[in-house]
C-alpha cells in the first residue's frame, strides 16, 4: 500500500467521524459504507458512554470533533512531509493504550499504520469500544489494511517493537519486559500553567478549558498552578465559574465530596467555591475537582526548577514564559505534530 492510499483511508475516517463531533449526530451525505456502520457506531458510543461513567456525551464528541479536525489531507500530508516515508517490509508494533480519555490512544494507532507498519493493539478496560469499530470502518474504506489490524486482549507476543503508555509503576514493569525490543515507555506526566498575573479575564476562561476538559483526566490537563507571590484568586474563581454544572455528573462530585471532606478533616488550608477546590501543594498530580498551586517570586528561578523536572511535565501552559509553552485553552487540542512526551513515534517506527 502506497502512503497516499493510506492518507486517504484516514481522511475518510475523518469524515465518517466529523458526523459524531456534536451532541447531536448528523448523517451527512457522501461519506463511505454509511449505511453500515452509522447506526453500528452509535451503539458503540453508547456502550462505551456505559462502560466509563467519565465518558460522556460532551467529552465524547469533544474527542471525536479533534480527530475529525486533525484527520484532513492538509494535516496529514503537512504532519508527514519532512519525514522519508518509504515503502519497506512492515514490522508488528505492539501498543499497549491507556484509557483516561476517549480514543487517547488513536496517535499511536495513527502513527504505526501511516507509517506502513502491522499494529497489535492492548486497548484498557476503561476504553475498549470506539477503536476496533474504527478499525473495521478503515479496513472497509482501504481493503489492504485487513490482516495488519489486530486486537487482543492476551498477553502481547510475536512483535517487533512497542509503544506502552502506564504509571511510573507499570513503566518500570514494561521497561523490563520489553528491554530487548525498541520501544516508547510512557510515564505519569502532568501539565503546569505557570501565570504572571497580567492574565485577562478571556485567558482564564480559556485555562478553565485546560484544567477541566475531560474532568481533569488527561496528561494534558493542567494540575498544577505557578503564580507571583500574593496573586489574588479572585479573578481566576470568577473566569472558571461557567464550569459549575460539572458537579452535577455524579462521579466528579464523588470526587470533589470525597476530597473535600479529606481536606477539612486535615485541616488543610484550601479555596473552593462549590465545585472546585485549589490547595497550596508542591506536587506536579492533583485529585479531580482539586487544583495544587504554588508561589514564585523570580521568573528565572522558576524556569530552572522546571527544566529540572521537565521528565514530570507534559505541557507548560502560559503567556511569554516558555519558549514551547501552549496557548491558554489549546492544551485538549493537540496537533499531529505534538507528540507525547516530546518523543517523535514517526522517527521511532521509520528506525526500527
Amino acid at each position: 500500500m502506497q502512503l497516499q492510499e493510506r492518507i486517504n483511508a484516514f481522511v475518510k475516517l475523518g469524515d465518517f467521524l466529523r458526523q459524531f463531533s456534536n451532541e447531536v449526530f448528523h448523517k451527512a451525505e457522501n461519506i463511505e459504507h454509511n449505511e453500515l456502520f452509522f447506526d453500528g457506531f452509535k451503539h458503540q458510543l453508547k456502550l462505551a458512554k456505559e462502560n466509563n461513567g467519565w465518558f460522556t456525551e460532551e467529552n465524547i464528541s469533544f474527542a471525536l470533533k479533534s480527530w475529525s479536525d486533525a484527520l484532513t489531507t492538509d494535516n496529514l500530508s503537512t504532519w508527514l512531509s519532512s519525514y522519508q516515508i518509504e515503502n519497506r517490509t512492515p514490522k508488528q508494533v505492539a501498543i499497549i493504550m491507556a484509557g483516561n480519555i476517549p480514543l487517547v490512544g488513536f496517535h499511536d494507532f495513527l502513527s504505526v499504520l501511516i507509517t506502513g507498519h502491522h499494529v497489535l493493539v492492548k486497548q484498557s478496560s476503561n476504553d475498549k469500544h470506539l477503536l476496533p469499530y474504527l478499525a473495521k470502518y478503515l479496513e472497509y474504506v482501504e481493503p489492504q489494511f485487513k490482516g495488519s489490524i489486530t486486537f487482543t486482549e492476551a498477553k502481547i507476543e510475536n512483535f517487533d517493537a512497542v509503544i506502552a503508555t502506564g504509571s511510573n509503576n507499570t513503566a518500570r514493569y514494561f521497561e523490563f519486559y520489553f528491554k530487548d525490543k525498541p520501544s516508547i515507555i510512557r510515564k505519569n506526566r502532568n501539565s503546569i500553567s505557570v501565570l504572571s498575573g497580567n492574565e485577562t479575564p478571556e485567558d482564564l476562561k480559556n485555562l478553565s478549558e485546560d484544567i477541566f476538559r475531560y474532568y481533569g483526566l488527561g496528561c494534558r490537563n493542567v494540575s498544577k498552578l505557578f503564580v507571583p507571590k500574593n496573586y489574588d484568586f479572585k479573578g481566576f474563581f470568577e473566569s472558571i465559574y461557567h464550569w459549575h454544572p460539572i458537579v452535577e455528573k455524579a462521579k466528579y462530585a464523588n470526587n470533589y465530596d470525597y476530597n473535600k471532606a479529606v481536606y477539612l478533616m486535615s485541616e488543610f488550608d484550601m479555596l473552593e467555591n462549590g465545585f472546585f477546590m485549589i490547595k497550596e501543594d508542591e506536587s506536579f498530580a492533583s485529585p479531580i475537582a482539586t487544583l495544587f498551586y504554588e508561589y514564585y517570586e523570580d521568573a528565572s528561578e522558576l524556569k530552572a526548577i522546571l527544566d529540572s523536572k521537565k521528565d514530570q511535565i507534559q505541557c507548560i501552559v502560559s503567556k511569554g514564559f516558555d519558549k514551547n509553552e501552549i496557548a491558554f485553552g489549546a492544551t485538549q487540542k493537540p496537533q499531529l505534530w505534538d507528540y507525547a512526551d516530546d518523543v517523535d513515534s514517526i522517527e521511532f517506527l521509520l528506525a526500527i
